[in-house]
């Protein structure tokens, strides 16, 4: 799958409008992308509890309000990447996880899912940004500690995906220290 996106620039760019629902004290400026991960998150979520199809359940989330703020090519590659290697995703958060992957919270998993497909395919996204906004989804949207589990897998992964750029990180940080 060719991933061809906007530049990771587009993660960091606040609207100007304020999303209906939201808590008071939370950020009303939400990238295009970072609503793409909410609405990929929500339509993953029916795909690992409903076991219902992506195609199906891509659908009904077009339709739903705010929709067409998101990054709607981001958003594709999120939903019908994570649905079709779902096998492998858990193969590689397996080993991190300290109980069954049937006692992960489906919020969590989708986080992770989206996490790890973006550290593998979407490597115009920085593994941070990666990691940070899953936290992000996590903390929204999933249980009271969940973000902690959701950071701690990703973490553990980002050598193994982004081992170039990890080491960049690692190196920049000593060199600050």
């Amino acid at each position: 799958m060719s991933e061809q996106h906007a530049s990771p620039a587009d993660d960091a760019q606040p609207s100007s409008t304020k999303p209906a629902g939201r808590k008071p004290g939370k950020s009303a400026s939400k990238s295009a992308r970072s609503r793409a991960r909410e609405f990929a998150l929500q339509a993953l979520y029916q795909v690992i509890v409903g076991k219902n199809e992506a195609a199906d359940i891509d659908v009904f989330t077009r339709d739903l309000s705010g929709f067409h703020k998101a990054d709607s090519a981001h958003y594709d590659a999120l939903l019908y990447g994570c649905a079709e290697q779902s096998l492998e995703l858990d193969k590689l958060i397996l080993p991190l996880l300290d109980r069954s992957m049937a006692e992960i919270s489906p919020i969590e998993r989708a986080a992770m899912w989206i996490g790890v497909f973006e550290m593998k395919h979407c490597l115009d996204v920085p593994w941070r940004v990666s990691l940070n906004e899953c936290i992000e989804l996590a903390k929204e949207f999933g249980g009271t500690d969940g973000h902690k589990y959701v950071n701690a897998v990703l973490e553990g992964l980002a050598p193994q995906l982004r081992p170039h750029e990890v080491q960049a990180d690692r190196q920049a940080g000593r060199a600050r220290a």
